[in-house]
């Protein structure tokens, strides 16, 4: 059950949308997360839409398979999603930052986990800061469940929390300097400085532009297979510097 779980987790769904529509490696793109900003950067709302929902069923299958009658399984399934999501061997065991699987797999074990996060992404975002809004749901998630459902309910919080809040630290990429600042700016702002870092005009496959963080890597548009994109005049693969 729990490497079933982390198989279905660690299917890179988001990068295989990003560049069957795009042309694009979402390592590539920004600090290298294979997440859902990163394909609306490339893609657009619509394809988001669509791999999102898939995303979360990921983290819900296991739960699913575990059932209401093994929550202490339910809850391990839950969490071996989020970690072969954020540690997918079909990406050398790069990945996103769990919070899709982890909105699926609390919607099956305790549905406000999920509204918890949710509320953490909404009102991030209102605020500018979605990493910081994001990262105190993740850290309220085990108290709020153990709180409402007891030992399984801390369980369940932690199984989740524990590789999205990892992942965060260690990243994607090469951590500029050791020191306690950047593993502190990863952890709470989820990138490498104080700062917010500079941004790209990303040209997407349906003509229109998204801006895109540039921080480790540039985007190397990949050419392997035919796309709507690779298609597109040469001017649609350069990035343009806001």
């Amino acid at each position: 059950m729990l490497v079933a779980s982390y198989l279905a987790g660690s299917l890179p769904l988001t990068n295989v949308a990003s560049r069957r529509v795009s042309g694009v490696d979402l390592r590539d793109v920004g600090n290298g997360t294979v997440s859902g900003t990163g394909l609306y950067s490339v893609t657009g709302f619509r394809i988001l839409a669509v791999v999102g929902c898939m995303e979360l069923a990921k983290g819900a299958a296991g739960p699913l398979l575990a059932g209401r009658e093994r929550p202490w399984l339910a809850a391990a399934a839950g969490g071996a999603a989020v970690t072969g999501h954020n540690w997918s061997p079909f990406l050398g065991f790069a990945g996103g930052r769990g919070v899709a699987p982890a909105l699926g797999a609390s919607l099956v074990t305790a549905p406000e986990g999920s509204a918890l996060l949710a509320a953490g992404l909404g009102l991030g975002r209102l605020a500018g800061e979605t990493a910081i809004g994001c990262f105190l749901s993740i850290c309220a998630m085990p108290w709020v469940l153990g709180r409402r459902r007891g030992a399984v309910g801390w369980a369940t919080g932690l199984a989740l929390a524990v590789p999205m809040l990892v992942k965060r630290v260690v990243g994607n990429g090469p951590v500029p300097s050791r020191s306690a600042a950047v593993y502190l700016y990863r952890l709470v702002l989820d990138r490498d400085t104080l700062r917010t870092c500079r941004e790209t005009r990303v040209e997407r496959a349906d003509g229109r532009s998204n801006r895109a963080p540039l921080a480790w890597k540039s985007i190397r548009m990949r050419r392997e297979r035919p796309s709507a994109l690779s298609q597109a005049p040469l001017s649609r693969h350069v990035l343009r510097r806001v």
